[in-house]
């Protein structure tokens, strides 16, 4: 190095790009290309909602729940419908009627539980992701993010005599 040059930085050594090479991208061609993924997250959401909105569901199969007669008033127990990966709970409310939904909240797909009639409420199914709570009744959510979903889908049960079966889901309903 001269005397009248001056020193080259270190970090100039390691990264040796000139600005001038640099491809610069527009914000014009950044916002196409932002919009053209924003575009193709639409379009492949909405082909899943309307996929879903005509996929046929059934014909469903009859399972027994097992462990469903042994089931004490206010106690509940999970079970797999319509498939091997599917959860749904099965209650036996404190009336000692049964009633069963699929576990997950519709909020975020966390795991729903019962509550039992407590401090002068009643019997309630809940979501401890977010505080959700839902109406044993018809699963509408009634408090927390749930409140303003569709409610949880129920599994249509038929008791007999010494056994407990699920036969089908009930119609997906919108509010």
């Amino acid at each position: 190095m001269s005397q009248g040059e001056k020193p080259i930085p270190k970090w100039r050594e390691d990264f040796p790009t000139e600005q001038e090479n640099d491809d610069f991208i527009t914000r014009r061609d950044f916002v196409r290309f932002l919009g053209l993924v924003s575009a193709g997250f639409v379009v492949g959401n909405g082909t899943l909602f309307v996929r879903s909105l005509w996929a046929e569901e059934g014909p469903f199969p009859e399972v027994e729940i097992s462990g469903a007669m042994d089931l004490e008033e206010g106690q509940w127990l999970v079970f797999n419908y319509p498939d091997d990966k599917t959860p749904a709970i099965l209650i036996r409310r404190e009336t000692g009627e049964f009633i069963s939904f699929l576990q997950k909240c519709t909020h975020l797909m966390c795991p729903v539980t019962y509550h039992p009639s407590e401090d002068g409420h009643g019997e309630t199914i809940r979501c401890h992701c977010h505080n959700g709570e839902f109406d044993i009744n018809t699963g509408q959510g009634i408090k927390g993010p749930p409140r303003d979903l569709r409610p949880l889908r129920q599994v249509v049960l038929r008791v007999e005599e010494d056994r407990v079966l699920a036969v089908s889901l009930n119609e997906i309903r919108f509010s």
